[in-house]
């Protein structure tokens, strides 16, 4: 293990604890407001599988129905401590489609992070914007959501000047106009009654939930607090895992961050 990597083992669990302060936050914003929203992704599984942070985590994820999160983002700034900061696509220039809150007393650097371009980059709890799904097959959504994903994201990130870079823009600007044009006929021709996901270019999975596996709403435990959590948790991960409770091999239990701070001035 190198000094890096130690250094990140070493404070990746102050890490941890000050994200749960976020969420905690967030959690009492949403409760204030009569906002709903759920833990998603890793920090669900973990949850789940380990009882709060999978072991070698170092974010939060959850998520909100679209219009839960524009009324968030409504009331969030005028609510936050001083030393959080909500950050959207609108008012930081990230490439990133998410919201997040971030603590503004600390220093977090990813691999994807611009540091040609201004913006927070301390500690954040990611909200994704969930969506009404049209009824299609999980093949299609497969196939189409998950291409405009893909095609979004290679897309959004830098290229060299080449003849290779020139072709994959090429390749996957057309890929995407196909699979957006795709989706767009089908959200106006069918009904959107039974399922929803992540917005089609956050759904690198390409997958769909069922509305009433959903809701209402229940709760799990996560580092020995009471969060919410899909009603029907197994059927939840299932979709995102498959085979959940399965613990990766080490060599896959990898830490996101390419740095962290926990904390920049210590009070």
């Amino acid at each position: 293990m190198d000094k890096l990597e130690q250094y990140k083992q070493a404070h990746l669990r102050e890490c941890q604890l000050k994200q749960l302060a976020i969420l905690e936050v967030i959690d009492h914003v949403c409760k204030a407001n009569g906002i709903e929203y759920w833990l998603d992704g890793g920090t669900l599984l973990g949850a789940v599988r380990h009882g709060g942070f999978i072991p070698w985590d170092d974010d939060i994820d959850i998520a909100m129905r679209k219009d839960d999160l524009e009324r968030f983002i409504e009331v969030a700034p005028k609510q936050l401590p001083e030393h959080m900061f909500l950050q959207t696509p609108q008012n930081e220039p990230t490439k990133e489609p998410i919201v997040k809150v971030r603590d503004t007393n600390s220093f977090y650097v990813e691999a994807s992070d611009d540091f040609s371009a201004d913006y927070h980059k301390g500690l954040y709890v990611d909200i994704f914007p969930f969506i009404d799904y049209p009824c299609v097959s999980r093949k299609f959504v497969k196939k189409v959501v998950r291409g405009i994903s893909t095609s979004y994201s290679i897309l959004h990130h830098s290229h060299y000047y080449s003849w290779r870079s020139a072709a994959e823009l090429f390749w996957f600007g057309a890929k995407y106009a196909v699979c957006n044009l795709l989706w767009k006929l089908a959200l106006a021709t069918r009904p959107h009654v039974s399922h929803y996901s992540n917005i089609p270019i956050n759904n690198g999975y390409g997958i769909m939930h069922r509305n009433d596996e959903t809701w209402p709403l229940g709760t799990v435990n996560f580092e020995g607090r009471t969060f919410p959590a899909p009603k029907n948790v197994d059927a939840y991960l299932s979709d995102l895992y498959r085979n959940y409770m399965d613990v990766p091999p080490p060599e896959k239990r990898k830490i996101h961050a390419v740095f962290i701070m926990p904390e920049l001035i210590r009070e």
